[in-house]
């Protein structure tokens, strides 16, 4: 049975929750639609579906998640699209290997395509060593490009050849290299219109969109808001409340006697000038500003040997 308007406010949410409700009441029983809640675990994470929309996805990601294709995941910012491409990779066969998310749009686009696709040592100034790149360290497993509209055309064009041969070589070097990947797109963005502006390129749109994905956001979500009230709601009210304490003895437990305080932090000090100036006590005495010959009586009244500086 579902109560409107606590459980459904309209008709799409009304027969998807009476339906769940048939199927999971016992005979001659009532089952409630705001029991069939759907949880879905991605590791340390947990996706708690109530909406029929939602559900409608996961579901479509899960048939998605068992193809090889890419998949490209748009919605608005805090939708939960980075829990719907872990989703991918949890429901597919790669789900032993790593997950590597990776925010394009936090990457410097002088550093995009190191970061991506990794460099050789001396390919550019302060390449000291080789690196790896993130595509890389996915292989095997997942790899999700968040924001993937904020990437420069020419790390695009590299990505492209990525999904079409399964190669990717490095900065600074000549020699591709085999890697096994599958690629999980997101953005707010409408890349449509990016590509009509030259800012995004349409081939690799086109290689992307084979598979997509769309999340609404959450007001377009109604049963998935009044879950999420009632669950922040019932959490907030769970932890024991603590004892009421008055000021004086809050007050009384946070002070410690002043000297124990100045000794502490004179000790702490003392020490760092050692270990800053090799154990030289004079020059450790000149840093902190304190006469030599009080700096070496305070060694030993704090007992302040090598092993506490080294």
């Amino acid at each position: 049975m579902s109560t409107s308007p606590s459980d459904g406010v309209d008709v799409d949410t009304l027969l998807s929750c009476a339906r769940a409700a048939a199927a999971t009441a016992e005979p001659g029983g009532i089952a409630y639609a705001r029991n069939t809640v759907h949880r879905i675990a991605l590791g340390d994470a947990e996706v708690v579906l109530a909406d029929p929309a939602m559900v409608g996805i996961y579901d479509l990601i899960r048939r998605l998640a068992r193809s090889t294709l890419p998949i490209l995941i748009q919605g608005e910012t805090g939708v939960g699209k980075e829990l719907a491409a872990a989703a991918v990779h949890t429901f597919s066969t790669r789900a032993a290997g790593p997950f590597v998310s990776i925010n394009c749009a936090a990457i410097p686009e002088h550093l995009a395509e190191s970061e991506l696709f990794g460099h050789e040592r001396g390919a550019f100034t302060g390449a000291v060593t080789a690196k790896q790149g993130q595509l890389e360290v996915g292989n095997g497993g997942t790899v999700f490009l968040d924001e993937i509209g904020e990437l420069p055309l020419a790390v695009q064009a590299k990505l492209l050849r990525v999904l079409e041969t399964g190669e990717l070589t490095r900065v600074g070097d000549v020699k591709p290299r085999v890697i096994d990947i599958r690629i999980v797109a997101a953005t707010n963005r409408d890349l449509a219109a990016e590509v009509e502006g030259d800012r995004f390129r349409r081939d690799l749109f086109f290689r992307l969109g084979a598979a997509q994905v769309v999340v609404p956001p959450l007001r377009d979500r109604p049963r998935d808001l009044a879950m999420l009230a009632h669950r922040l709601f019932g959490e907030a009210c769970a932890p024991p409340a603590e004892p009421v304490v008055g000021d004086a003895a809050r007050d009384a437990r946070a002070f410690r006697p002043i000297d124990d305080e100045v000794r502490e932090l004179e000790r702490r000090r003392m020490i760092e000038a050692l270990a800053a100036t090799g154990g030289v006590q004079n020059k450790a005495a000149e840093l902190i500003e304190m006469p030599l010959r009080t700096f070496v009586t305070k060694l030993k009244r704090y007992a302040i040997s090598a092993a506490d500086w080294k």
